[in-house]
């Protein structure tokens, strides 16, 4: 469904525009996304349509509650969760409280991860890529993948 990378800028009032080539794929999902923190990176957060974030959503709830690593993931993802909808001009708001917790300024990045967005501050994106690119033991995980 969403694929590739593309820089972007956050406005003065906390808004990104949804890149051309993916507004009808959200219009097709309800034209409804779920903005949410991503619980295993930081300087990123999750930006699911609504019918996929509704399956996540229902499979974290599930986990027992009992266990702290639950707990953490369900206050992380649906805790945070908000709706936002795109504008008439594709923009979606988003919320002073995740911009400052992702380090979310003017300059951004937007991957598109098969079924939800990732919306990377550029400093953090940048990290990671020198990073994942500096992975000796990455080749070990990808067992058998022709790539």
């Amino acid at each position: 469904m969403f694929q590739g990378e593309t820089a972007i800028t956050i406005d003065d009032k906390g808004r990104l525009a949804i890149p051309t080539a993916f507004r009808d794929a959200v219009a097709k999902a309800g034209n409804q996304l779920v903005l949410t923190y991503n619980p295993f990176e930081s300087g990123c957060l999750y930006l699911y349509p609504q019918p996929v974030w509704e399956k996540v959503r229902d499979q974290v709830n599930a986990l027992p509650r009992t266990r702290s690593v639950n707990r953490q993931l369900q206050l992380k993802l649906v805790g945070a969760a908000c709706f936002v909808e795109p504008d008439g001009s594709g923009r979606v708001s988003i919320p002073a409280s995740q911009r400052s917790a992702c380090g979310l300024e003017k300059r951004a990045v937007l991957l598109g991860m098969g079924d939800k967005f990732e919306l990377w501050s550029e400093q953090a994106h940048h990290a990671q890529i020198r990073q994942t690119l500096g992975d000796a033991d990455l080749g070990e995980d990808l067992n058998g993948l022709q790539l």
